[in-house]
């Protein structure tokens, strides 16, 4: 297992860590398998999206925050951050993608992303190689 560190900077962002991810998997002992991904954290999520457009970041973000906003008046977790921890389920806390001849079966314009949303802080990636 080996685990990536991510550096936020912002209360939300999506940071692309898939250049990390394809290091692990070229450097692994095997040709081909999946790679799981996972963070342990309630406040952040994974995702494989599109990275050729960074409005599609934006939007994600942008209907998120719409859709849950930061200070709603039924929240009681003392943090102010309940939002933070429902885009965090909502997204889900890891992702499996297949590999072979060392490289990830990523499509076109795929990208993995940890999607930050209590920032900023440093979060840690785990990936397993199978």
């Amino acid at each position: 297992m080996e685990t990536i560190n991510v550096q936020s900077k912002r209360r939300e962002e999506m940071i692309e860590i898939t250049a990390e991810v394809e290091n692990i998997v070229r450097d692994a002992e095997q040709a081909e398998g999946i790679c799981v991904l996972f963070v342990q954290h309630t406040t952040c999520g994974l995702t494989v999206n599109e990275n050729a457009d960074p409005d599609v970041k934006r939007d994600m973000l942008g209907w998120l925050n719409k859709t849950i906003p930061q200070f709603y008046a039924d929240f009681r977790h003392f943090e102010h951050n309940s939002d933070a921890h429902i885009k965090s389920s909502l997204m889900g806390s890891s992702v499996t993608i297949p590999f072979a001849n060392k490289k990830l079966l990523l499509g076109r314009w795929q990208g993995i992303y940890l999607c930050e949303f209590d920032g900023a802080r440093e979060r840690k990636v785990s990936v397993t190689i199978r």
